[in-house]
């Protein structure tokens, strides 16, 4: 099987479906240390003042995008996964109510907590993690990035965490957080092969996953879907792994990683001959191409949270802290 390192098409055809909700932070580089745009001192990705006007910033421009139904006010705010799926969730928006939304409730983040790896060189990024005024008593877990110092702070990563889920990391003396490489070597799963892993997992199951919800669960529940009287789904699952969609990491107390990674689903449903496809749904509508007549294609982007063991660990099944799932495409056929 070929490894994909961005967006592509669908490679093959499984079973199942599910959506999820979310967990935490991190970052990666070839290297701690690795020489780029001619840097090599290590040094925090940014002081705790820049950091906090970072979540400030993102903070102003997400409420305005979601109260106005207006990608384009936050859309230099977000960048990878989260552009995607907040992205989506905006275009059916702008088309479901194009006045926008009167009923909006401004996201308030309180409590922030920074956790601010050494790195050399660009890309850069931090973690933050505050209490919200929305989904109960939760941690909303944000991942910072930019590419350069004339670039603005972007969250590529934006999940929900229980307290007791954001895990202890490991910090030097003067508090700065370590990140783990794309390729270390020392944890159960290589940060860069967990999208992958994960693609082949849904499709094909296997050892390298703790059981759960997203996990054993989610393709459970795929298996039973596949075929119900007069529908078939077939389900695709994608690596996403380049660019803005790279994983991202650091290390805990315990000497293995909380890291980030996402993936694209894909959902085809194929009616019998004589059955007809209700979409009822008004965002899948507002985001669908074509007509459905035979069948409907579904695309999702998820980005998920895990804990990576260190390979000395006694158990090394990835563990899913959480998953989030939105839905960015439609097409009818």
């Amino acid at each position: 099987m070929s490894r994909d390192h961005g967006p592509r098409r669908p490679r093959r055809l499984g079973r199942g479906t599910l959506l999820a909700a979310s967990a935490a932070v991190l970052s990666m580089t070839a290297s701690a240390c690795v020489t780029v745009h001619g840097e090599r001192v290590v040094l925090p990705a940014a002081t705790k003042a820049e950091a906090a006007r970072a979540l400030k910033d993102f903070t102003t421009a997400y409420n305005k995008a979601n109260a106005a139904n207006d990608r384009s006010l936050d859309a230099g705010r977000v960048a990878g996964p989260l552009a995607d799926i907040d992205g989506a969730k905006l275009r059916a928006g702008e088309k479901n109510r194009p006045e926008g939304n009167p009923d909006y409730v401004p996201l308030e983040l309180s409590d922030a907590e920074y956790t601010i790896p050494k790195k050399a060189g660009w890309p850069r990024w931090f973690v933050a993690d505050a209490r919200g005024n929305k989904g109960g008593d939760v941690r909303w877990v944000l991942v910072f990035t930019r590419g350069g110092a004339d670039e603005v702070w972007e969250v590529s990563y934006l999940t929900l965490l229980s307290p007791g889920d954001v895990p202890e990391f490991e910090k030097d003396e003067d508090g700065w957080a370590e990140p783990v490489t794309a390729d270390q070597a020392d944890l159960a799963v290589a940060p860069r092969d967990l999208s992958e892993e994960y693609a082949d997992y849904l499709q094909d199951g296997g050892d390298a996953f703790a059981d759960g919800t997203h996990t054993s669960q989610w393709r459970a529940t795929r298996q039973k879907n596949a075929k119900r009287p007069g529908l078939v789904r077939q389900y695709v699952d994608e690596p996403l792994t380049s660019g803005e969609y790279a994983p991202l990491g650091l290390r805990t107390a315990d000497g293995g990683a909380l890291v980030f990674f996402a993936t694209r689903h894909f959902e085809k449903q194929t009616a019998a001959k004589g059955v007809s496809l209700t979409v009822s749904d008004a965002n899948v509508k507002a985001l669908m191409t074509g007509e459905p007549k035979q069948s409907l294609t579904l695309q999702w982007v998820s980005n998920q949270a895990v804990l990576d063991p260190a390979k000395s660990a006694g158990e090394q099944g990835v563990e899913f802290l959480s998953r989030v799932q939105g839905l960015t495409g439609a097409k009818g056929e």
